[in-house]
């Protein structure tokens, strides 16, 4: 439809320009044709969409700036902080953005509007950030690792605030046929500006390590506010406030389907142990600082290789999980099976070759790159097994499972202090083994 705007040479030039450039970035020869947005909202959409589009961008940026996958393991590493709490990482990241999805997901249906609720996220995670970056610079040890995770814990129930409501704005905004252009835009930009971090810290840095990881953190959290900033520009209507009940609610009435649905079972069970593919990550970063004395050698091939990996792993897997997703589990699970086993033979071999920091950013790009697989198929196949009747529910229920199995996962870090780093490793990669023989004996859903 075309909403009825006044005449282009009426609008201020501003304006004008916003809208040209909206034309040029969305192919379109008219802003005014909108699908799936309520007419008001038509005569913003140039505005709201470079406004979602930046706020977007600014937070991917830092996100990646606090990766629990990377800046913050080297960082727990680099102020003495326990091996342990490293193993926490990730499971309070993921299972933090997962909660408020699952509990408060309805509330903020019932909302007119959403914006607030991801402005509320935004500004709880540039404070969290900013709080990470002030222990970086205050605490070491056990003291420091404890405070960086109660600050991820605040990060991550504010991402998931942030996750809840975004989906809706953006529906509610901008319009069908342009969202992949916004959010692939964004993705790419944001990429492009993690490899020149990236590339910045590997061959032109000389801050010390600690320092240096606390501005990453500081700019993180800068960002986050600036994204807030751009985001509040947001012009959003009234919307639907009914429909859609509570997640966890839907999750516990339903636990007995683990009891009398087997194929659905048997996938919950395929994708716990498919968690060991989220839960190595941290301990390669480890092992990589292990071998870099303490510098930040090799750190930043290490950013650009996240980055690489995080561009090409989508690409690859995508079209594999269109013909299988049961096989892109298998392969991608297998495939970080047999990379743990390799990086862990390579240091009780005592191997020449981790002394150099390339060695430590292929081992990440590829751990980057089959766990990217892992995620797509295991969506990819909840999706094809379930129908319209059960799909909410094979949902609330496994995310509810995995938040749970994802949190005692993460005292998988105890071995690193009371064995070795590759020793966890190992044990996942063994896992992963096993999730690999799993989910290759699942029923093919594809065809």
């Amino acid at each position: 439809m075309i909403s009825p705007n006044a005449d282009s040479n009426s609008k201020p030039p501003s304006h004008q320009r916003l809208t040209q450039a909206f034309e040029w970035v969305t192919g379109d020869e008219d802003a005014r044709i909108c699908k799936e947005i309520p007419d008001q909202a038509c005569r913003h959409q140039p505005r709201n969409f470079f406004a979602y589009l930046v706020a977007n961008f600014l937070g991917k940026i830092a996100d990646e700036l606090a990766s629990a996958k990377l800046i913050l393991p080297w960082l727990m590493g680099a102020l003495g902080a326990p091996a342990a709490l490293v193993g926490f990482l990730v499971p309070i990241r993921e299972a933090g953005v997962l909660l408020p999805q699952l509990f408060v997901a309805a509330a903020v249906r019932h909302r007119p509007k959403r914006k607030g609720v991801w402005l509320l996220g935004a500004g709880l995670s540039g404070i969290a950030l900013l709080a990470m970056a002030l222990t970086a610079t205050t605490f070491t040890g056990s003291v420091a690792g404890w405070a960086l995770l109660a600050a991820l814990v605040i990060f991550s129930l504010a991402r998931g605030l942030c996750s809840v409501s975004a989906k809706d704005v953006l529906g509610k905004t901008v319009s069908k046929g342009r969202r992949g252009t916004l959010m692939g835009l964004s993705a790419g930009l944001a990429g492009l500006a993690t490899l020149a971090v990236g590339l910045y810290i590997e061959f032109f840095n000389a801050t010390p390590p600690v320092e240096l990881l606390a501005w990453l953190l500081l700019l993180g959290g800068v960002l986050w506010f600036v994204a807030l900033a751009f985001f509040a520009g947001i012009n959003e209507h009234d919307g639907a406030t009914e429909g859609g009940g509570n997640a966890i609610s839907v999750a516990f009435g339903s636990f007995g389907l683990l009891k009398t649905d087997k194929p659905f079972r048997h996938y919950v069970i395929g994708r716990i142990l498919l968690l060991s593919s989220a839960l190595v990550p941290p301990f390669y970063i480890l092992l990589a600082q292990q071998y870099s004395a303490g510098e930040l050698t090799g750190f930043g091939m290490l950013i650009i290789s996240s980055g690489i990996a995080s561009m090409v792993s989508a690409p690859l897997w995508g079209k594999l999980g269109d013909r299988s997703s049961r096989f892109v589990m298998m392969l991608a699970s297998l495939l970080v099976g047999v990379l743990g086993m390799l990086l862990f033979g390579l240091v009780e071999l005592n191997s020449n070759w981790l002394n150099h920091p390339l060695t430590h950013a292929t081992f990440f790009f590829l751990i980057t790159v089959f766990h990217g697989g892992v995620r797509l198929g295991r969506k990819v196949y909840l999706v094809d097994l379930a129908n319209e009747k059960t799909r909410a529910t094979y949902v609330a229920l496994s995310n509810t499972v995995i938040g749970c199995a994802m949190l005692l996962g993460g005292l998988v870090g105890l071995l690193a202090d009371w064995i070795s780093v590759h020793f966890v490793i190992l044990t996942l990669s063994l896992v992963a083994l096993l999730a690999a023989w799993w989910n290759g004996n699942l029923r093919d859903v594809s065809e």
